[in-house]
Order: C-alpha cells, then sequence, then structure tokens
C-alpha cells in the first residue's frame, strides 16, 4: 500500500517544521535519543526527518515541550546557532522535559463540498426532517468510530513504548549472560546457544517493533480518506 503523498496533508508550516527537527537532531545520535525521548521509534523519526512521512502540529509542540524549547519556536526556520542551550543539553543528555503522550499524524485534507447555489435568487430548499435525522445519526457513527479508533492506537502507543523502554535493558542481560559463560567456561553447543537465543531476542525485538509502527500508521489512517 502506498504511503499517502505530503499534499494530502493542509498543514504549510510542515516543511518548516522538519528544517527544524533537522537542526535540533543534527548532532550524531540525535534523532534516536529525541526519539526516544518522545517515545516514539528512532526509524520512524528519521523517516520524517527525510520527509518520507508527515506528522502533526501536536508531535511539534511536543516536541518544543520535551526538549524545553520556547512555545512556537518550531514555527520560524531556525539555524544550529539558535538552539537554546536548554534543548541542547536535554537531548544531548536524554533527558525530556515533559512527557509526550500524542501522535505524530496529521489530519488530512478535508474536502470542502458546497451544496449548489440557488437559481435566479430563489431560496435554497428547506432540509426535510428525516435528513436532519440521518444526518445526525451518520455524526454518532463516526464519533462512536473515531473514539473506536483512537483506543486502538493508544493501546498501540503504549505498547511501543513498553518495548522501547523494558524494564530490563537487553545489554544488561547480555553482559551477565557474557559473565557466567566466562565463569563457567561454558563452551560448545551451549555456548552457541545462549548467544544464539540474547541475539534472536534482539533481532525480533526490533522486528515486533517495526510491525507496531506500520500498525499505528494503519489506524491512525483508518477512516481519514
Amino acid at each position: 500500500m502506498e504511503h499517502p503523498a505530503m499534499e494530502d496533508f493542509d498543514d504549510p508550516l510542515l516543511p518548516v517544521w522538519r528544517h527544524n527537527l533537522v537542526v535540533l537532531t543534527r548532532e550524531v545520535g540525535a534523532a534516536s535519543r529525541l526519539a526516544k525521548m518522545m517515545t516514539f521509534s528512532a526509524s520512524y523519526l528519521k523517516l520524517m526527518l527525510a520527509g518520507q512521512r508527515p506528522f502533526s502540529e501536536e508531535f511539534v509542540r511536543g516536541v518544543e515541550s520535551v526538549t524545553g524549547l520556547p512555545a512556537g519556536w518550531m514555527d520560524e526556520p531556525r539555524e544550529a546557532h539558535e538552539v537554546p542551550e536548554i534543548a541542547r543539553e536535554a537531548i544531548d543528555n536524554e533527558m525530556p522535559l515533559a512527557r509526550f503522550r500524542g501522535t505524530a499524524h496529521p489530519a488530512r485534507k478535508r474536502s470542502v463540498l458546497r451544496p449548489p447555489e440557488p437559481i435566479f435568487g430563489q431560496a435554497a430548499p428547506v432540509r426535510r426532517p428525516e435528513d436532519e435525522l440521518a444526518d445526525a445519526d451518520l455524526h454518532r457513527r463516526l464519533a462512536a468510530f473515531r473514539k473506536l479508533r483512537d483506543l486502538a492506537v493508544q493501546d498501540v502507543r503504549r505498547l511501543d513504548r513498553h518495548l522501547a523502554h523494558p524494564p530490563v535493558d537487553l545489554a544488561s542481560i547480555r553482559n551477565k549472560v557474557e559473565d557466567l559463560i566466562a565463569a563457567a567456561d561454558v563452551e560448545g553447543d551451549v555456548h552457541a546457544d545462549l548467544v544464539g537465543r540474547i541475539e534472536q531476542i534482539d533481532k525480533h525485538q526490533h522486528l515486533l517493533m517495526r510491525h507496531i509502527e506500520r500498525l499505528h500508521e494503519l489506524l491512525a489512517r483508518i477512516g481519514e480518506r
């Protein structure tokens, strides 16, 4: 399935926001650190930086809060020397100054449908009561749908945050297992099996996070076409 084009979204500040994100993440490793601060995957943030994913004003305001930038700082094109020291330190040390619980996915442009103009000054036809009832029912069903979608997206985001920040770091487990292998002088098949299990856990964690990213993206897009 193809991703929507950038022109499908109606934020005129999107190029400015992206430019400023690039400025903020210019240092080596800064993109990954900011992604963790925003509880996003680094790969998804890098797609935003590369212009392959649009993002919302909610995400931009979240960046400002999490890094300590002044409100509205992202709305004007910036250069590296304009980044406040508090934001540099927050990103360098991966120390968020606030918690972001929102989403990066923007709303699509809304189609504007105009009723036909009255001909020769005639008054527009009066809507029938049954039409009003049908519209009200449609609005109720749309509201219920959006609520279900938002709840599903929230659960996916919680799972993503849990995987991105597990209670036990895999590197710590790997170090302890390597220490145990050395202490017990484990060799042969047992040694290979232990090392292989850790590698497979690491591999499947990254694979699962990619699936979660895709699931989040698909859920956010349902009903927006």
